[in-house]
């Protein structure tokens, strides 16, 4: 009986976590539909989009999902570091700390899991840097952070062509540096995104005038980015290679109309992922928000579980075209929304989310509650990664 009491009491307080009033569950549920995306780019194979064919309708992931990952972040940086109103000038510090540990921590986990060989671009050693990089702007209001955000988004993507070009890329050690920096999403680029998201988190997202203007932003941004690349993009990336570089929608190019093209989408993802929780069926997908709720548990192990399964079948870890003829697309996916839906209304958070925070809350510590504002509640910032 006390046993059966123990778990009651432990699946209530799980289920407060998960769908408590400190929780926006249309922020875990884009985060689910990321990890959902991610994997679907990962392990299937998918034909370049084409309207007419709904068969390559499934092309929208390539790219956008982990863009919508990293502007998740961001906003989950902000939620936990003050919300709508930013901590308090004597918080920050602490602050600060907390997010680099956790960044530093990332890098690890994000370092060993490319050491497994899985052919995939770890996104986890880039969220690092990005981590570090968004710490002068913790302080900053939702104003100046989306100002900052707009900046890069248009400035970045210029400069971008030349640091890929760079010789330490290319030089002795250019493909190991590139992985423990997570160059494949580069972090000049990359912090638009997660400014991005930092903005929104300081934005009131209960509010359904924010939702709604949330989602209308995102969609404008997205139909001007596709839009002015499919029109202009063939013309102008004819006069050189540089102008093809940039002037382009092209999925992980980091060129300019792919960042506004692709943040808007993210911007507009998360919007209508508010927007849906308003309704009843915020239980219906209750198991994709599930994933979304330990998304940084649900990422690793499905790396690990590959390794294992392409290292026993195929015996080779890297070969991608092999594991996607394999079929691993949906037992995987299936037992990574079962697994995190049990896990997350049973137990609450992941245990990788857990045993990060308990680790930067022991080296570290916690704030004076005081500095800071419930809004966010229990969100964590997680991890996406795309194929090579």
């Amino acid at each position: 009986m006390a046993v059966a009491t123990g778990l009651i009491a432990r699946a209530r307080r799980a289920w407060n976590r998960f769908d408590g009033p400190g929780r926006l569950a249309g922020v875990d549920l884009a985060r689910g539909l990321a990890v959902l995306g991610m994997l679907a780019a990962h392990l299937v194979t998918i034909d370049p989009f084409l309207a007419d064919d709904p068969a390559t309708w499934l092309d929208v992931v390539n790219g956008r999902s982990s863009i919508l990952f990293a502007t998740l972040a961001g906003l989950s940086i902000a939620l936990v570091n003050g919300g709508v109103v930013p901590l308090a000038r004597r918080a920050r510090p602490r602050a600060a700390a907390r997010l680099a540990m956790r960044g530093a921590l990332l890098w690890v986990i994000g370092v060993l899991l490319v050491m497994t060989g899985v052919p995939v671009y770890v996104i986890l050693p880039a969220y690092a840097v990005l981590f570090v990089l968004s710490l002068p702007f913790l302080g900053m209001r939702a104003r100046g952070l989306l100002v900052s955000a707009a900046i890069a988004a248009a400035v970045m993507p210029w400069t971008f062509p030349l640091l890929d070009e760079a010789p330490v890329w290319s030089g002795l050690g250019g493909e190991e540096l590139q992985a423990l920096v997570g160059w494949a999403y580069p972090f000049p680029v990359w912090i638009a995104f997660l400014l991005a998201g930092m903005g929104l988190g300081r934005l009131d997202l209960r509010r359904l005038p924010v939702q709604l203007g949330t989602t209308a932003a995102g969609a404008a941004l997205c139909t001007f980015g596709y839009g002015v690349a499919i029109v202009s993009g063939p013309a102008v990336a004819a006069q050189s290679p540089y102008l093809a570089a940039v002037w382009t929608a092209e999925a992980h190019s980091s060129g300019l109309w792919e960042v506004v093209g692709s943040g808007g989408f993210a911007v507009a993802v998360i919007g209508l992922s508010l927007l849906l929780c308003r309704t009843p069926l915020r239980w219906v997908v209750i198991p994709i928000r599930a994933v979304g709720s330990l998304p940084l548990t649900a990422y690793v192990v499905q790396i690990l579980v590959w390794a294992v399964f392409a290292a026993i079948v195929l015996g080779d870890t890297s070969d991608l075209y092999g594991v996607r003829d394999t079929g691993l697309f949906l037992p995987l996916t299936l037992g990574l929304v079962i697994g995190c839906t049990v896990w997350a209304l049973l137990m609450g958070r992941g245990p990788l989310e857990r045993a990060i925070d308990g680790v930067v809350r022991r080296v570290v510590g916690t704030g004076d509650p005081s500095d800071a504002t419930p809004r966010g509640g229990p969100d964590r910032p997680g991890g996406v990664g795309r194929p090579r």
